[in-house]
């Protein structure tokens, strides 16, 4: 019998999530700061295959996947210029776009240099969050997924 390994419980802080503002043939990734809460989620679309040959199981296919990421983020600006995060402001921006205007490309990985990495083009949705009159400035922005995400090789692996 073997001795048990030591373990630690994972930080759900050890996401970083990047904003591509180059271009495909050039991408300049920038970090999206101030993320208080980050959820990145794989939902399927499951459709009944069940047959006689099951016996009265149920027998469940998978026929699609959606990704999307909701995050909450404090939203910055620079101290002397009151400009707003340029990453954060694209985030905005794209939100109230239609066409290419509007998808962004993001990848998101372990900030510790596991290997869970990702990278995907989404669609933005913005909503204020913090709105009291003792509340941060604060954002809920949903990226939802267009097409595939995609595994990459972490950029903080070693």
């Amino acid at each position: 019998m073997s001795t048990p390994v030591e373990t630690e419980t994972a930080l759900a802080r050890r996401y970083r999530l990047e904003l591509n503002t180059g271009t495909d043939a050039a991408p300049a990734w920038a970090i999206v700061p101030g993320v208080k809460d980050f959820a990145p989620k794989v939902d399927q679309t499951m459709q009944a295959s069940t047959t006689y040959e099951d016996e009265g199981w149920a027998d469940q296919t998978p026929t699609e996947y959606a990704w999307s990421i909701e995050l909450t983020m404090l939203h910055r600006c620079h101290p002397v210029t009151k400009a707003f995060n340029a990453a954060q402001e694209k985030l905005r921006l794209a939100a109230e776009a239609f066409g290419d205007a509007g998808k962004v490309h993001v990848r998101w990985y372990d900030r510790e240099g596991r290997d869970e990495a990702y990278e995907g083009r989404a669609l933005v949705k913005w909503e204020q969050d913090g709105t009291a009159t003792d509340d941060l400035d604060s954002v809920k922005v949903t990226l939802t997924g267009k097409g595939k995400r995609t595994a990459i090789t972490n950029p903080l692996a070693a």
